[in-house]
């Protein structure tokens, strides 16, 4: 594996010069080129990665392929794993690269709140497609970021660059909402499978052999990362995919504790709890009511 620590480590390893800035730099994707040698290759940094690419650049992201016909973002986090899987020549892809060391962030609004920033968690045949005008406000914000890296730096200059990415991460969060939202009949499609994919695991006992259902289960049956589905879920319903999951499991207390003689300890087995206490705590929660106090209402 490739493992880049630094601005200027990246730079060598894509054959650039020094970077101006230590902790951040942009890379237009048209300049770069590699051969065989690094296909298959596994590359990882410790940077937070922003890019804008107009066609698959051929890579793979964890286990997922990431092919594309138009232009699209996406965003990697520190020690996330790509693995390029075709050559790439000079001018092959136009667009740029936004890299970015955490200590640039470090301490500041920013970097305690970059984690709410689910995109940087999503699979990449979750990216981001973006309108022409979408492309446009995006580039508008590296351009800016760009001329601060190149012309200043000053007692202003770190404050600066944040703000700005902070803005294109804003305007990034508003487009993957407008994503949500055009996507609308494909994202009901995943809500009715989420709801189909509970009760069928119920009904063929697997939670018997797997314990409770979960996020990681759920989003890989719906083909999308956890964290795109908690989101796409939140967006449609206003619930998230662990509410869904605990709502479903209240519902189906609900039905044994009325329907069945089974102790209150049984049915939190059954329903996949290791601990009774957790199985009352949480259907408290979700009515209000002990599971006792339901059972003799």
């Amino acid at each position: 594996m490739i493992k880049h620590k630094s601005i200027s480590q990246l730079h060598e390893y894509m054959g650039f010069g020094k970077p101006t800035h230590p902790l951040i730099t942009i890379i237009d994707t048209s300049k770069l080129a590699y051969g065989e040698e690094l296909v298959g290759v596994k590359i990882s940094s410790e940077l937070y990665c922003i890019a804008l690419k107009d066609k698959s650049c051929g890579l793979n992201y964890g286990r997922n392929h990431y092919d594309f016909d138009e232009g699209v973002m996406m965003f990697t986090a520190p020690n996330q794993v790509i693995t390029l899987n075709k050559p790439q020549a000079l001018n092959e892809i136009q667009g740029w690269m936004l890299y970015f060391h955490p200590d640039l962030i470090r301490n500041t609004s920013l970097g305690n709140k970059i984690d709410d920033y689910n995109f940087f968690s999503y699979s990449v045949y979750e990216a981001l497609h973006l309108s022409e005008q979408e492309q446009n406000t995006a580039s508008t914000c590296i351009k800016m970021i760009e001329e601060e890296i190149k012309e200043r730096i000053d007692n202003h200059s770190r404050q600066v660059l944040i703000s700005n990415i902070e803005l294109l991460l804003n305007y990034c969060a508003r487009f993957y909402e407008r994503q949500f939202n055009t996507r609308s009949a494909q994202n009901r499609d995943i809500t009715t499978k989420v709801e189909m994919l509970l009760k069928e695991y119920f009904k063929t006992d697997k939670i018997l052999d797997l314990g409770q259902p979960n996020i990681a289960y759920l989003a890989n049956e719906c083909h999308v990362s956890a964290g795109y589905l908690s989101d796409l879920l939140k967006k449609e319903t206003g619930k998230t995919a662990k509410d869904h999951i605990n709502e479903f499991l209240v519902e189906k207390a609900k039905d044994l504790l009325i329907g069945s003689e089974d102790s209150i300890s049984g049915i939190a087995y059954t329903l996949g709890f290791n601990y009774p206490h957790y199985f009352s705590r949480m259907f408290k929660s979700k009515t209000g009511m002990t599971p006792q106090e339901y059972r003799d209402n």
